[in-house]
């Protein structure tokens, strides 16, 4: 059983990299007890051993019990003989000043009587323990969010599944109806013959057959289909390289329920053979 504990100081990305571990498959609990750690270990290995990669616990200066608990619990994990790894964040004290001047929100120790400086300060003192026990210390001085991933993506590269990791949603829509706003990428598909000016097509939508090889059994469909497939085939592994999970892949027409069903169809059927984790939305079929 892996467990890993995420700490360090507030404003150097412990919660981001809590976000990581949770997308890698880990069962992810922030802000929890320091005394109630062994006794969820404790339930994890009867219960979530075998659905999750793994658990990360994520503590900080917010718990009270920190200072008075922290030895012991350390003890106790031990005790288990579990596969535990301590992972301290830390940066600059005028980056973290900077982090919470950008995010305008209150450090966890700020009061009337201690301001910003001061209070990264004294958590740093506070937080030498569990700095002085981690397997791991990282500063994220000159780190963005994507650095960070990258950084924790290649240290627990292992554990991430080779195929199935970048989950792309593949979906159709009409222009008629306006574009989805979640798409990271629209392709405008109103070049390719219309299905709706033929009588016996008009009725039926691109997941009929007849549909799908009117728009793409020939020239320019036909062609199109190669080159796009060729293009995700390329460009999903880099998007995957650079950490990213989730991909939203819009496909249009006019109406929605023809050229862009037939599309989205298809390139579902071609990256399910890939490997892709994938789902597939038509969002305007009924109404195109």
């Amino acid at each position: 059983m892996k467990i890993v504990i995420l700490t360090g100081l507030s404003g150097s990305g412990k919660s981001t990299a809590l976000r990581v571990f949770e997308d890698l498959g880990f069962f992810c609990v922030d802000g929890l007890p320091v005394s109630l750690v062994p006794k969820l270990i404790g339930l994890f290995d009867e219960k979530g051993g075998q659905r999750y990669k793994g658990l990360a616990l994520g503590m900080d200066v917010r718990q009270a019990d920190l200072d008075r608990d922290w030895g012991a619990t350390l003890a106790q994990i031990k005790v288990k003989d579990v596969g535990l790894q301590i992972l301290f964040f830390e940066a600059d004290t005028q980056e973290i000043i900077r982090r919470y001047a950008t995010t305008r929100r209150p450090h966890p120790l700020e009061s009337a009587a201690m301001g910003l400086e001061q209070a990264v300060l004294a958590e740093r003192e506070r937080m030498r323990p569990l700095r002085d026990a981690a397997d791991m210390v990282l500063d994220t001085t000159d780190f963005s969010i994507h650095d960070l991933r990258r950084k924790l993506q290649e240290k627990w590269a292992s554990i991430r599944p080779a195929k199935g990791t970048l989950k792309v949603h593949v979906m159709s829509f009409g222009f008629k109806y306006g574009p989805p706003s979640e798409a990271d990428m629209v392709f405008d598909l109103r070049f390719l013959p219309n299905p709706y000016f033929d009588k016996e097509l008009r009725e039926r939508t691109g997941k009929d057959q007849p549909v799908r090889d009117y728009v793409l059994a020939r020239d320019p469909g036909r062609e199109f289909l190669t080159r796009l497939t060729e293009f995700l085939r390329y460009l999903l592994p880099l998007y995957a390289k650079e950490g990213r999970y989730r991909l939203t892949i819009a496909f249009g027409c006019t109406g929605g329920r023809h050229r862009s069903v037939a599309v989205a169809e298809s390139v579902f059927d071609t990256l399910s053979k890939a490997g892709y984790s994938l789902s597939l939305e038509h969002r305007h079929i009924e109404r195109g």
